[in-house]
């Protein structure tokens, strides 16, 4: 897509003249005088803006630090026919990225547009970085108030430039895929797609199709050629989540590909030089994952060069209330629901919850408490969490809490009437696969 430039000059001829030199490379905007930026203001910013000083309603200095307020991304080259040495100076210090005085060279006009385009896209990426940070590591919207969540903050910033692969474990539901994003976001390839597969979803025989790419009748169904997600994601990021669930013999092949930096679709001869970033995760403990087979050792060290652990929610309390608000404020707006805060009763039942499905069922629960919510504030009446304890299905005492119980005893049901196939339990369930198995892990169910 093309750089905008926003031309301000009362002149038509001088505007006209600019349009006919700069069209060619950019998208170009005209504006006759101050009025005309103003109502501009409402629009996209533009990258680089071309401001005349003499404007007939508006001095085009006095304007210029209007501009840098509202697009504060944007570049302006000041233009002028009575150019001073103090009037540069003070369009440099009311922030003009360079000062041209007419008549000037079309090559030289060119030059400069192209810097101050290229130290706009600059501008554009520090922003984002200082957004995503801002929204990570607590400066405007705290979120991780924890010190072991500001240490992961903290990593994630010092790798992100690089292009190292990481592996990021946790339980299901800490935050993996929202720390992929931020490595994403932080990283140089930002701009480009972050593609996310989650390897326990897929079934065995099309993972590798998934991945690699497939050629036309290289299996039964492969009706076209088919573009695997290394190469859509070419120049920017792919998650590999829940890694560990993904079959041994394609753990081998993506040894390969990460080694060689080559992908060959299943049923093709030739190969692809790819260019992305993997991320991997998993909810699994590595150390058991290796030991029950389910994770390559080779492909382990492969993809661990840097490893980040997200503590579960019950270790890490200070962020239980930050996460809360925050997600009371996001489903109240989006509800068009007037509620401020909650009571002093439920926050402490928020914070003292174990939460095991973690920040996932932390924002569940807001969710559900906001939309039965009928006054201001969310008490503990309007919350599903508690702390009491309840039988198990033959009578015996556990320490499960009463939500936990009723999803407990919902799975044993389902999976008595489906004969003990998980599969068809999960889908019954609306829960995923892995999901499924971890569950009945956590609650030592036996099937």
């Amino acid at each position: 897509m093309k750089a905008k430039i926003l031309i301000v000059d009362d002149e038509a001829d001088l505007r006209n003249l600019l349009t006919a030199v700069l069209e060619d490379h950019y998208e170009i905007a005209q504006a006759s005088n101050g009025a005309a930026v103003q109502k501009a203001f409402a629009q996209p910013p533009p990258d680089v803006v071309l401001l005349d000083v003499k404007l007939p309603d508006a001095d085009g200095l006095e304007l210029l630090p209007q501009i840098k307020k509202r697009w504060p991304d944007t570049e302006v080259i000041v233009l002028t026919g009575h150019g001073t040495i103090s009037m540069a100076v003070e369009a440099g210090r009311r922030g003009a990225y360079n000062f041209l005085a007419k008549p000037f060279e079309n090559e030289k006009l060119l030059a400069d547009v192209k810097c101050a385009v290229e130290r706009n896209e600059q501008n554009q990426e520090n922003s984002a970085l200082r957004r995503a940070l801002e929204t990570m590591s607590g400066t405007a919207s705290p979120i991780f108030r924890s010190a072991a969540m500001q240490d992961v903050v903290r990593t994630i910033e010092r790798i992100a430039p690089s292009d190292v692969t990481v592996l990021i474990t946790g339980e299901s539901g800490t935050g993996k895929e929202v720390i992929s994003d931020l490595l994403h976001a932080l990283s140089p390839r930002s701009k480009n797609k972050i593609i996310k597969i989650n390897c326990a979803a897929l079934p065995r025989e099309l993972i590798e199709s998934e991945l690699f790419g497939s050629v036309k009748g290289a299996f039964t169904g492969a009706h076209t050629d088919r573009e695997g997600l290394f190469r859509q994601s070419e120049g920017g990021t792919l998650l590999l989540d829940e890694i560990s669930e993904m079959p041994i013999d394609t753990q081998s092949k993506l040894l390969r590909v990460l080694q060689d930096q080559e992908v060959r679709p299943v049923g093709g001869k030739v190969s692809y030089k790819t260019n992305c970033r993997v991320i991997a995760s998993t909810n699994r403990k590595p150390e058991d994952a290796l030991k029950n087979g389910k994770l390559r050792e080779d492909l382990y060290y492969r993809i661990s060069a840097i490893s980040v652990h997200l503590p579960p929610l019950r270790e890490r309390r200070e962020d239980i209330m930050p996460l809360a608000n925050s997600f009371l404020k996001r489903f109240a707006a989006q509800a068009n629901h007037v509620i401020s805060s909650f009571t002093p009763a439920a926050i402490e039942r928020l914070t003292a919850f174990d939460w095991p499905g973690n920040v996932r069922q932390l924002q569940n629960e807001v969710q559900r408490a906001v939309l039965l919510n009928e006054g201001n504030e969310v008490g503990v009446a309007d919350l599903s969490i508690t702390n009491a304890k309840v039988g198990s299905a033959d009578g015996t005492d556990t320490s499960f809490t009463l939500l936990e119980g009723v999803e407990r005893n919902a799975i044993i049901q389902t999976l008595k009437e489906t004969g003990g196939n998980k599969l068809e339990t999960a889908k019954r369930l609306g829960i995923g696969r892995q999901t499924l198995y971890n569950k009945i892990k956590a609650y030592g169910i036996e099937v």
